[in-house]
């Protein structure tokens, strides 16, 4: 079970599992590396002031659409541990509404241990990156509380 206030989403917790299978924190290292393999790329065109993650040492770019009521994220970054990260957050909150995504606590990145691995500067590019998806996500959500309450 899940530390967080509510359960993770499945594929979130599917992420967490797999990373709690490895104790050897290179091992982990290579798992994330692969997540940073596997990311689509990301469209020059995203890759502007708007979409940049403040706080992150690295480039880090996060975009959100929202198609049949889910947020469909798009990310890079010209670090591939950080390209990792944005990778393996944008697979644990796919297929989620604004709503659900508002509900999930960073938490789950001690229960992952990735969290006692990564430098200082690389668990705050965590946070920051996931609040970016976050502040997103509430931006969809307050769009669609503002339809439909307007007459």
């Amino acid at each position: 079970m899940s530390s967080a206030t509510y359960p993770l989403p499945p594929n979130l917790n599917r992420i967490v599992e797999r990373f709690k299978r490895h104790s050897d924190p290179k091992q982990r290292y290579r798992q994330l590396l692969g997540y940073a393999n596997k990311l689509a790329p990301m469209p020059e065109e995203g890759k502007i002031i708007e979409n940049k993650v403040p706080g992150c040492v690295s480039q880090v770019y996060i975009t959100a659409d929202l198609e049949d009521g889910k947020v469909i994220y798009q990310g890079d970054s010209d670090a591939q541990l950080v390209k990792g990260l944005v990778a393996l957050l944008i697979e644990g909150l796919k297929g989620l509404t604004p709503e659900e995504i508002l509900q999930v606590t960073p938490n789950f990145i001690e229960e992952t241990g990735l969290k006692m691995s990564l430098t200082p500067s690389r668990a705050n590019g965590f946070y920051n990156i996931f609040q970016t998806m976050k502040k997103k996500a509430l931006g969809f959500q307050l769009a669609t509380t503002e339809k439909s309450t307007s007459c």
